[in-house]
């Protein structure tokens, strides 16, 4: 492999590794403010005992959210800093206010709701924690923008004496038509994996009759969560579908293996094409799909792989413009497929939980907690899809992978980094892995662990002595 190959490789790895625990950040972020609001409004103890063990896992996951997420801005300096030196203008901007506005409200309010139990009002308190998962959408949302600037730039003109991009237009870039579907299809999806992990772990201490009056209403929270968030997704995904059609017509192709211009066009059930993805061997179609999917229309006529590459070839000149055509179609349907089995899923579930029943067949509890994992697997494969669906571009139609590379750094360095990082983050997984797992089977503090104490004159003056020997 060379050097952009290898480069290309690290950033896959920490990017889908970090991607791991972005959704579930945010889904269990608001999972949680849910519960509290649901304490102070009815003051249940269930509802704060809810409250607190599922803050404590969506702690653990968000601290590792952290430590994965600062890689990844140095392997811009790193690996890319020719992309870096031609884009920082436009690409740094929503990254900068990511980090000063969005990342500073989650930090800031996430402390006060950690130290602020026994010390702040009930409502200030819930406050805390329903701004610390407004902060993680505005992360996403600002992350998303300079994402959605890489698929589809806008807002920009080219500085010909330096030759970089310039921003022109920050509204243009926030605004962008790929980043206004770009963002709800990914927060709804952050809600379908924060309601499946909530849902997954419940159904482990349902199985064994534990805690019922703490985890039947995280069972039915997570699941109406997950059966609304699914309708999201599925609503999204498709209007993504068809702006990325517009915009991006040869990765609609590579999705579905598409190697001929067809109107209408099939959808492909099932396609084997040859080792390099040059070519259809055989395939299983339902008709006229894939034109409703990409046009809005049955009739509508859908780009092939060969029309589009000889269509960029005029374009852009010589070249090869298809991505690896095998990833781009097994990911879309992993993608796809692992969202449909997780709405089931949440509704089988809402059904066999009416009129408070409580399942008593084991399998329904296996499957509950197997389920967990979907979510997970059907963000990795949409985050790989759409990423690897771009190439060979690193911003479409205006900056190719291979010029973004840093010049200076060697195949050799390069691999000893993927390597190193690689090593690093498998034993993060083990930590993060084995955390989680301690926690979410300790179950949910006892009422009298979870009631905060009122703090006494004694408690006061213990802390007045504190701050004054630390000032």
């Amino acid at each position: 492999m060379d050097t952009v190959d290898i480069a290309r490789w690290q950033f896959g790895i920490t990017t889908v590794y970090h991607f791991l625990f972005v959704p579930l950040t945010i889904g269990l972020s608001a999972l949680v403010a849910g519960l509290e609001t649901a304490w102070v409004r009815t003051g249940k103890t269930a509802y704060l005992r809810a409250t607190k063990f599922w803050g404590k896992l969506f702690l653990i996951n968000f601290a590792m959210g952290i430590v994965t997420g600062i890689v990844q801005e140095f392997q811009f300096g790193m690996n890319w800093s020719e992309y870096s030196r031609f884009v920082g203008d436009v690409f740094g901007a929503p990254l900068a206010i990511e980090a000063l506005l969005a990342f500073f409200v989650e930090s800031t309010f996430l402390g006060l709701w950690i130290f602020g139990w026994d010390r702040l009002p009930k409502k200030i308190h819930l406050t805390c924690i329903w701004l610390v998962a407004i902060g993680t959408q505005l992360s996403a949302f600002f992350i998303l923008a300079a994402n959605s600037w890489m698929q589809h730039p806008v807002g920009y003109r080219i500085d010909q004496e330096s030759g970089r991009a310039v921003l022109t237009d920050f509204w243009a870039v926030l605004t962008n038509s790929t980043h206004l579907v770009a963002f709800p299809h990914t927060i709804t999806a952050a809600f379908v994996t924060g309601g499946m992990f909530m849902a997954g772990v419940s159904a482990w201490h349902l199985a064994r009759r534990k805690n019922v009056e703490v985890f039947r209403p995280s069972l039915r929270l997570a699941l109406a969560v997950t059966a609304i968030a699914s309708i999201g997704v599925a609503v999204t995904g498709d209007i993504q579908g068809k702006v990325m059609t517009e915009q991006q017509p040869m990765k609609m192709a590579a999705a579905e293996a598409l190697y001929e211009t067809e109107q209408p066009a099939s959808f492909s059930v099932l396609t084997v094409g040859t080792p390099d993805g040059d070519s259809e061997v055989f395939g299983i179609k339902v008709p006229r799909v894939l034109s409703f999917l990409a046009t809005g229309s049955f009739d509508g006529e859908v780009k092939g792989i060969n029309d589009v590459q000889a269509a960029q070839e005029a374009r852009y000149g010589p070249g090869d413009y298809r991505p690896f055509v095998p990833a781009a179609y097994w990911n879309f349907r992993i993608m796809v497929g692992g969202g449909m089995l997780t709405a089931l899923v949440s509704l089988a579930g809402l059904w066999l939980l009416r009129r408070g029943r409580l399942p008593s067949n084991p399998w329904v509890y296996r499957i509950g907690m197997l389920s967990l994992t979907l979510p997970f697997i059907g963000n990795s494969a949409g985050w790989v899809f759409t990423e690897m669906g771009r190439q060979p571009w690193s911003v479409f139609g205006v900056m190719k992978t291979s010029a973004s590379v840093s010049p200076g750094v060697t195949a050799t360095s390069m691999l000893i980094s993927v390597i190193s990082l690689t090593a690093l983050y498998a034993v993060l997984a083990v930590i993060e892995a084995g955390l989680m797992l301690k926690y979410a089977k300790a179950g949910p503090p006892t009422e009298d662990e979870a009631l905060p104490m009122a703090p006494s004159d004694e408690d006061d003056d213990a802390a007045e002595r504190s701050l004054a020997f630390a000032y």
